[in-house]
C-alpha cells in the first residue's frame, strides 16, 4: 500500500467527485481511478458506493475513514517534529574537550564568547584525546578543544581540519611536600636514583606532549613510572598523596600550588627547563559546517586574534596537524 492513497482516499471523501477529487490531487481522472481501486484491492473491500452521486462511502469505507485520518495525522506531525529535531540539531554547537580543559579552560572561555553573542544550545564530550580524535573524525563533534604541542602531531591532518590558538597553558612538574614545605620528591642535576613518575597514557594528548619533548630534549634525572592514567585530574590527586612526581597543566593545580598542598619539584627553584609550555587550541573541520558552527568559528576566531594581538607571547608556532588562523581565514 502506498500511503499517497490515503490521501487520494481523504480527498474523494471531501469531493464526493472522481473528477473533483482527481483536479485536486493534480492527476488525470483515469489515473486517479485506479489509485482509488488500488486501495480497495489492498482493503480487501470496496471503500465506495459508485451508484450515486455523489459518491459515498460504503459501511467498510466508513470504518476505514478514522484509520486513515489518523494515520495521515500522524505522519504529517511526525515529518514536522523530524523537521524541528533537524532545525534544532543544526543549530547545537557540538563540542569535544578533553578531561583537564572540560574543568578549567571551557567554562571560561565560552562565559567570555556569550559575553559577545548569543551562542544557543551547545552538548560537550569530555574524554581523552584519543577518544576526543575519534569523535572528530567520525563528524560527532564539530569543535575539538585540546592542549597542543608543535613537537606532538595528533591524527587530524592539515589537510581535513585547521585550528586556531584560543589560550596557553603550562605543564609544571610537580609533588607533594614534605612537613617543611619542601619538595617531597625533587628534580635535580645529578640526581643518582629514579625518581616515581606519575605518567600519563599514550591516549593522553599531554602524553603525547610530554614523550615528545622528552624525545627532543632528554631530562637530566631519571624518572620510574609508578603510575599511569590518562586523566590528569587522577595524577594530581596521587601527586597530593605524595606518589610521585607529575607534569600537571598549570590551569589545573593553579590553587593547589596557592594552599601548597602542591608544589614545584624544579631545583633550583625558578628552574623552567622542566616546565613545558603547551597552547589551548581550537580544532574544526576544513569542510563547512551548519550555520551556527560557521558563526560560532568566527567569533571564536575573532576572539583568538584579539587575545593573540594583546598576548603574542603565548602565541606558539602552530601545531603539527593544524595551523594558525588569520584574518585573511574568516
Amino acid at each position: 500500500m502506498e500511503l499517497s492513497w490515503l490521501d487520494d482516499f481523504l480527498a474523494l471523501v471531501d469531493c464526493g467527485n472522481f473528477s473533483r477529487a482527481a483536479d485536486a490531487r493534480h492527476l488525470t481522472q483515469p489515473a486517479f481511478s485506479r489509485r482509488i481501486r488500488a486501495l480497495e484491492d489492498w482493503a480487501g473491500t470496496p471503500l465506495f458506493d459508485r451508484s450515486a452521486q455523489p459518491v459515498t462511502l460504503t459501511e467498510a469505507g466508513r470504518r476505514f475513514r478514522p484509520f486513515a485520518d489518523e494515520t495521515v495525522r500522524r505522519l504529517l506531525q511526525g515529518r514536522e517534529e523530524a523537521r524541528l529535531a533537524a532545525q534544532s540539531e543544526a543549530a547545537t554547537l557540538r563540542f569535544a574537550a578533553t578531561h583537564a580543559l572540560s574543568l578549567t579552560f571551557f567554562p571560561s572561555w565560552l562565559r567570555a564568547l556569550e559575553a559577545r553573542a548569543r551562542l544557543g544550545a551547545i552538548t560537550l564530550s569530555s574524554d581523552s584525546m584519543e577518544a576526543c580524535e575519534r569523535l572528530m573524525l567520525a563528524g560527532q563533534a564539530q569543535f575539538l578543544l585540546c592542549h597542543a604541542h608543535p613537537a606532538a602531531a595528533g591524527r587530524l591532518d592539515a589537510e581535513s581540519f585547521r585550528s586556531v590558538v584560543v589560550g596557553g597553558d603550562r605543564l609544571l612538574a610537580v609533588t607533594a611536600p614534605d612537613a617543611a614545605g619542601r619538595p617531597r620528591h625533587l628534580l635535580a642535576d645529578g640526581q643518582d636514583a629514579p625518581l616515581p613518575h606519575l605518567s600519563y597514557s599514550r591516549e593522553s594528548g599531554m602524553g603525547r606532549i610530554l614523550e615528545a619533548v622528552r624525545a627532543a630534549q632528554p631530562l637530566p634525572a631519571a624518572l620510574d613510572t609508578v603510575f599511569t592514567s590518562h586523566l590528569a585530574a587522577v595524577l594530581r590527586t596521587l601527586a597530593r598523596d605524595g606518589r610521585g612526581v607529575a607534569w600537571l597543566p598549570e590551569s589545573l593545580i593553579a590553587e593547589d600550588l596557592a594552599r601548597g598542598t602542591l608544589v614545584r619539584a624544579g631545583m633550583p627553584a625558578g628552574d623552567e627547563r622542566w616546565t613545558v609550555p603547551v597552547q589551548i587550541r581550537l580544532v574544526r573541520p576544513r569542510a563547512r559546517q551548519s550555520k551556527a558552527a560557521e558563526s560560532f568559528w568566527t567569533l571564536a576566531v575573532e576572539a583568538a586574534l584579539w587575545r593573540n594581538a594583546e598576548s603574542p607571547a603565548e602565541s606558539a608556532p602552530p601545531v603539527a596537524g593544524a595551523e594558525p588562523v588569520t584574518e585573511k581565514e574568516l
